[in-house]
């Protein structure tokens, strides 16, 4: 399909991108780690889980629109199941980011851990809805979710790196940024 085959080299980067980034994360959380405050599982779930997830789903969009599909149709279903699926773990993560008592989330923390991906699952929902009509605006809606999704990962990963080393420089076992937990696993 030329429609499909013309974002090749947007999802090789995108994918790529993705890919070593959910590498990265692996080892900063193993190296932050080494000194895990109380109740980091809860804090890990909230704000560290959804980043490799974010990650995770612009690989696994990148690769899925790499398949040398026949027709758009297949594409488009498995990446409104991505769609419906975000949105549903983004409601439990909105849930988790507000029940978590390690760290107190600021607006930006709703907005990149909850709002923002939202907007891109729905996205990718509602633009596989489209795809049979309008595919060349569906694919362009598909690409910016995933490049949503990737810079969502990256804001989440570098916030968690910068509270961990900034916070805890500072000797951060107050509430608020320099609390103990955001990121952790």
């Amino acid at each position: 399909m030329s429609d499909l085959a013309d974002w090749g080299s947007f999802y090789g980067i995108i994918g790529s991108a993705a890919g070593a980034l959910i590498g990265l994360q692996f080892v900063v959380l193993t190296l932050i780690n080494e000194r895990p405050p109380l109740r980091a599982a809860e804090a890990g779930a909230a704000f560290a889980t959804p980043t490799i997830v974010h990650f995770g789903a612009a690989l696994l969009l990148s690769a899925l629109l790499r398949v040398p599909w026949q027709t758009l149709a297949p594409a488009a279903a498995l990446w409104g199941l991505i769609g419906v699926s975000g949105i549903v773990y983004a409601t439990i993560v909105a849930r988790r980011v507000r029940r978590q008592r390690v760290y107190e989330p600021e607006l930006e923390d709703w907005l990149f851990h909850a709002a923002l991906p939202v907007v891109a699952f729905a996205t990718l929902a509602l633009s596989s809805l489209e795809a049979g009509a309008h595919p060349r605006e569906a694919l362009f809606a598909v690409g910016a979710a995933a490049l949503l999704l990737l810079f969502i990962g990256i804001h989440n990963a570098w916030d968690s790196v910068a509270y961990h080393v900034f916070g805890q420089r500072r000797g951060g076992d107050s509430p608020g940024r320099e609390g103990s937990g955001k990121g952790d696993t």
